[in-house]
């Protein structure tokens, strides 16, 4: 295992724990909420936006604890996202993780109030830990504002419409770009935000981090639309050539394959030149993550 794998393993079971704390606080009743709920929030998966926030709270400064608790809840923002796409009258997917979606355990009406329970969680634990981490309110209030803005209408619901209204239709790159800035790139750039948050970032820190976060948003979506072309369904959890089947638009499909993994690598290099080029911030695991985006084969 490589440093970086380590590194990213310890980080998981760090959130992974304080999720499974959060899950205990729940009510027993209704109790197939609550199973619902820890049905796909447990489920595993990368935990790289959580990640993203511990990564960078930690490069300016921050100590995990205070991190924590807003990790966890953009894994629950996360989450809810993935319940509702997988949904039949959305993606209509029946393997998320490898292992049956959420509205195929516990029924579509049962799913969709699930994620409904866990968007609504993340935004309490959100101002309940601005609290309890003793930052501003101001910080907590802007924290919130934009988290509002970057998963609702403006950001990956709104990324989600555009797919929804681009099927079955050819779209350029201009307005894949846009698609996916919005449905995948704004909640790991608020990942990253939020942790820079935490930290007290600069007014230049904070732009040097959203610009990396912007681009390894793009890569990271670039890279999945690559794995759905050649990854395996072992790894992946979910199956591959669903895209194709779905008759989506897909980076490989509009500049062909060498050509988009060109494209991430490019990407990464610039996200960390953005790191790098700024005093202040102990960006060595950012990197490090960074490069493992690239690497990636799930």
């Amino acid at each position: 295992m490589t440093a970086i794998q380590q590194y990213l393993q310890q980080k998981v079971t760090h959130v992974e724990k304080k999720l499974e704390a959060y899950i205990a606080e729940l009510p027993f009743d209704p109790t197939p909420l609550r199973e619902s709920i820890a049905y796909s929030l447990m489920a595993g998966g990368k935990r790289l936006r959580p990640v993203l926030t511990l990564a960078t709270a930690e490069a300016l400064g921050a100590k995990e604890e205070d991190a924590l608790p807003f990790a966890c809840a953009i894994e629950m923002i996360h989450t809810y996202s993935l319940i509702h796409d997988d949904l039949p009258s959305m993606d209509d997917d029946d393997y998320r993780r490898g292992k049956l979606t959420n509205h195929k355990v516990y029924g579509e009406a049962m799913a969709i109030l699930a994620g409904d329970a866990l968007l609504t969680k993340a935004f309490g634990i959100m101002a309940e830990s601005v609290l309890q981490a003793g930052l501003p309110p101001e910080t907590g209030l802007e924290m919130i504002r934009e988290g509002s803005i970057r998963a609702g209408a403006e950001g990956m619901v709104g990324g989600q419409v555009k797919d929804i209204l681009a099927e079955n239709k050819k779209v350029d790159l201009e307005r894949l770009q846009d698609i996916h800035r919005a449905k995948t790139g704004d909640l790991i750039t608020f990942s990253v935000r939020l942790g820079a948050r935490i930290a007290g970032a600069s007014s230049s820190q904070l732009a040097a981090v959203t610009s990396f976060a912007e681009r390894i948003g793009l890569a990271f979506q670039i890279q999945d639309d690559i794995l759905d072309v050649v990854g395996e369904q072992e790894k992946l959890g979910k199956p591959t050539g669903s895209d194709e089947e779905k008759n989506k638009s897909t980076y490989p499909a509009l500049l062909g394959l060498e050509p988009s993994r060109q494209w991430v690598r490019e990407l990464i290099t610039e996200a960390k030149g953005c790191l790098t080029s700024e005093p202040g911030i102990n960006a060595s695991d950012l990197l490090a993550i960074a490069d493992y985006l690239v690497s990636r084969d799930r």
